[in-house]
C-alpha cells in the first residue's frame, strides 16, 4: 500500500466516478458523422476537456455554442448506462464533506444529471465548464477547485484517467493519481501521473481525520486491487 497525505481530494468525474462512456461513445459518434468526421477520433479527442473546445477543433468558423447545446442536450438525454464507477460512493461517503470536491469538464447541467443517475453525493462546491475559462489540460480547472476548497493546490490529490486531465492537475501544481478506466498504463505515465491504480475501489481512508489533520490516503497499485472501507 502506498500512503498520500493531502489536505483536499480533486476528483474528476467520467472515467473517475462515473462510467459514462456509451452515452459519450453514442453522442459524439452521431456529432461526428453528421458533420463528415472520423467518430473513433472525434470520440478519442473528445474525452476529458470540455464538449465546446471539441467543437471549436472541428468546425472553427461554426456557431460553437449552438452546437454546444446539440452536444449538450443529447449527453444529458442520454443516461443509459452512466453508472457508479468500483469503490466511487463508498470513497466518497468515506471522505469528510469540504475535503474533497469534483472538477469536471462538464457543463453544470450536465454534470449534476451524471453525479445524480451514479447515486453519488453532489458536492456542495462542484467546479464545472460552467465556473472556468480555460478548460483541461489548462491547469485553471484544478486550481479553481482547490480556492473553492480554501486550500494549496499543492496539498491536493487529483484524481483522473485522461491525459489532459492528468497534465491539468499536474501544471496547476497538484500530484495526481490516475486510473486504468479509458487510457492505457503508458499514455498516463507519458502525461505525468504520479501514482497509477484500478479505479476508486484501491483507494482507501486510512483513519478519520480531525479538521486541522490532513486526509491519509492509502492506495494499492495492483491491478485487481478491492476496497476496504471498514476502517
Amino acid at each position: 500500500m502506498v500512503p498520500i497525505a493531502c489536505s483536499a481530494a480533486l476528483f474528476d468525474l467520467d472515467g473517475v466516478l462515473v462510467d459514462s462512456t456509451p452515452a459519450v461513445i453514442r453522442v459524439w459518434t452521431k456529432w461526428a458523422i453528421a458533420h463528415g468526421f472520423d467518430p473513433q477520433e472525434v470520440v478519442h479527442r473528445a474525452h476529458g476537456r470540455p464538449s465546446i473546445s471539441t467543437i471549436r477543433d472541428y468546425l472553427p468558423n461554426a456557431d460553437h455554442e449552438l452546437e454546444n447545446l446539440v452536444v449538450l442536450k443529447g449527453e444529458m438525454e442520454d443516461l443509459e448506462g452512466v453508472v457508479a464507477l468500483p469503490g466511487a460512493r463508498e470513497l466518497l461517503n468515506a471522505l469528510p464533506s469540504g475535503r474533497w470536491t469534483i472538477v469536471t469538464s462538464c457543463a453544470r447541467p450536465l454534470a449534476e444529471v451524471r453525479i445524480r443517475a451514479g447515486g453519488l453525493p453532489v458536492p456542495e462546491k462542484l467546479v464545472t465548464s460552467s465556473d472556468i475559462t480555460n478548460g483541461k489540460p489548462h491547469p485553471e480547472p484544478y486550481l479553481k477547485g482547490a480556492a473553492v476548497l480554501g486550500v494549496a493546490i499543492h496539498d491536493c490529490v487529483v484524481f483522473e484517467d485522461v491525459p489532459a486531465g492528468i497534465r491539468s492537475g499536474k501544471d496547476a501544481g497538484a500530484r495526481v493519481v490516475a486510473f486504468r478506466t479509458t487510457v492505457q498504463d503508458g499514455e498516463l505515465r507519458a502525461a505525468g501521473a504520479d501514482w497509477i491504480a484500478d479505479n476508486c475501489s484501491a483507494i482507501t481512508l486510512a483513519a478519520k481525520p480531525k479538521p486541522a489533520q490532513p486526509l491519509e490516503l492509502l492506495l494499492d497499485p495492483r491491478p485487481g486491487a478491492r476496497p476496504n472501507f471498514s476502517r
